[in-house]
């Protein structure tokens, strides 16, 4: 089973607090302007990377706005939760013997961040980072890479994401069993998937693993 981190496992406000509030906020401090004025300027310079290594890469963004990431990372490490259900998932996928795959664009300081506070990757038999194979989840290298260090049956294995650019890359790869999670974040709406079989939480999967 090949699983993806964050807004599958973990909760996505997390990730969308430090980018929309925190970062801008700290970023507005530094030059004296509000937080809408830092939101409107930062906007442009995070989409022009979306989908790329540089957008998942907190070194590359503690560079370009002069903010230590990781350093905002642990101040507000107490706000990383899990997603309903995924650590209960979790145990019983291990339980039935399972092989578990982590597959996550996060950047091993964030990744080893995170794992400092959950333990999620004591889950898995491997986990791996977009960056030891030099593209992102979106990039069929990505998958390749994947391939060349974790020879997994396609056929018969099963993949869960909230990205739609990575769900279809994942089909691409050749993916039979690619699911999508439509409430990566705990404080918003639904994310509509179109196209792929999905659930609102990972731990709907559980009674499949009994």
């Amino acid at each position: 089973m090949l699983l993806d981190l964050d807004g599958t496992l973990l909760d996505l406000a997390y990730d969308n607090y430090i980018w929309l509030e925190r970062i801008p906020r700290e970023w507005a401090r530094l030059r004296a302007v509000t937080h809408e004025a830092a939101l409107q300027a930062l906007a442009p310079r995070f989409k022009a990377v979306e989908g790329t290594l540089d957008w998942y890469d907190i070194e590359y963004w503690s560079r370009e706005l002069g903010i230590d990431i990781a350093a905002v990372h642990r101040e507000e490490h107490a706000r990383i939760a899990w997603l309903p259900g995924a650590r209960q998932l979790l145990s019983n996928l291990r339980a039935l013997g399972k092989r578990l795959v982590l597959l996550t664009n996060a950047h091993p300081v964030t990744l080893g961040i995170k794992d400092e506070f959950t333990a999620v990757r004591g889950y898995f038999d491997a986990a791996w980072s977009s960056r030891s194979f030099g593209a992102p989840k979106e990039d069929p290298r990505f998958w390749q890479g994947v391939r060349a260090v974790e020879p997994f049956d396609a056929a018969r294995s099963l993949f869960v994401d909230d990205s739609p650019p990575v769900l279809q890359a994942a089909r691409e790869a050749g993916i039979a069993n690619v699911i999508a999670v439509r409430r990566p974040d705990t404080t918003r709406a639904l994310r509509a998937h179109h196209g792929f079989p999905a659930v609102d939480h990972i731990a709907e999967l559980l009674p499949a693993t009994h």
